[in-house]
């Protein structure tokens, strides 16, 4: 697990998911799932898929076994390829400098990702000046044309700020908590939200990510937070705006390892949607007995991508 994350366990994560779900989009029709190996056995079925990164394409630093050569095989076969990720904490530059390192083959017209979901609505928004949650040092050059300074332990800095922007939970403490939790209290602002996920699948675990503090907040003062990633459908909106407008809805697959965000997602939104299981947020767990009890099923489920 990376220095710097507060860090939790599978059951406390779904718990969380569950006790949240009214702030999710809703599941929509109740789908039949299929089961195949992988998403070539598929792959006469799609013609785009938009992949998550943090347990499909990736866990941590190391890829998903076999994942860059099953993506290159289906880019042979003429199929569309977006990464749709809500990482926040980093530019998309540097999400496709890491795709790289890992042998992913894509450029940065196919990555889209909460981050510049968050963007570009603040960009047309009211200007404000922002106080930006981010891990101290962090690149923030995309962020140059917000009005904006990085919130540290100072709470007169939360004090005067408009609105916040929540991008990166590495290093959030409960005391920084507080401190945001006391400011809003004192006067309501915008809260928006650039990860919506409650946790990520790491080497050795679970980080707890944005999505997870802004429900606390979101119980403790009633404060809706706006949030920009799946399973909101603005960030599929940026995703499929990048496809080719001749391929319909019903033929891009949203592949993800997380119920609660990458295939409900998908699901609201129109698309297919594939759940792969053994390397991420569903590793080593009852894949049905968990969709039973969320209720949202994805129309395929893959041992392997």
């Amino acid at each position: 697990m990376p220095a710097g994350f507060r860090t939790t366990d599978y059951h406390t994560a779904f718990a969380r998911y569950e006790a949240v779900r009214h702030r999710l989009p809703e599941a929509g029709t109740p789908r039949v799932t299929h089961r195949a190996a992988n998403l070539a056995e598929i792959a006469d079925h799609f013609d785009a898929l938009l992949l998550d990164a943090f347990g499909v394409l990736n866990i941590g630093e190391a890829p998903v076994p076999g994942a860059p050569e099953r993506l290159a095989e289906l880019r042979s076969l003429g199929k569309e390829l977006r990464v749709l990720t809500n990482a926040a904490s980093v530019p998309v530059q540097d999400l496709l400098a890491k795709y790289h390192r890992l042998g992913f083959d894509f450029t940065l017209e196919e990555v889209v990702s909460s981050r510049q979901v968050l963007i570009a609505a603040a960009a047309k928004a009211p200007a404000r000046h922002w106080g930006v949650i981010l891990p101290e040092g962090s690149d923030t050059d995309d962020l140059t044309d917000l009005d904006h300074r990085l919130l540290t332990s100072d709470p007169a800095d939360y004090d005067v700020v408009e609105g916040f922007l929540f991008l990166g939970s590495k290093g959030w403490s409960p005391e920084h908590q507080e401190i945001l939790a006391r400011s809003l209290a004192k006067a309501p602002r915008p809260f928006w939200i650039g990860n919506p996920d409650l946790v990520a699948p790491r080497e050795t675990g679970f980080s707890v990510e944005p999505g997870f503090f802004a429900h606390d907040i979101a119980d403790s003062l009633a404060i809706a937070p706006t949030f920009f990633g799946k399973p909101f459908d603005n960030a599929f909106d940026m995703a499929l705006a990048t496809l080719p407008p001749e391929i319909p809805r019903d033929r891009v697959f949203m592949v993800g390892d997380s119920p609660h965000t990458d295939i409900l997602g998908g699901n609201a939104a129109g698309l297919k949607s594939v759940l792969l299981t053994p390397y991420g947020f569903l590793a080593s767990q009852n894949v049905e007995q968990v969709l039973e009890q969320c209720e949202i099923r994805p129309d395929y489920e893959v041992a392997a991508i």
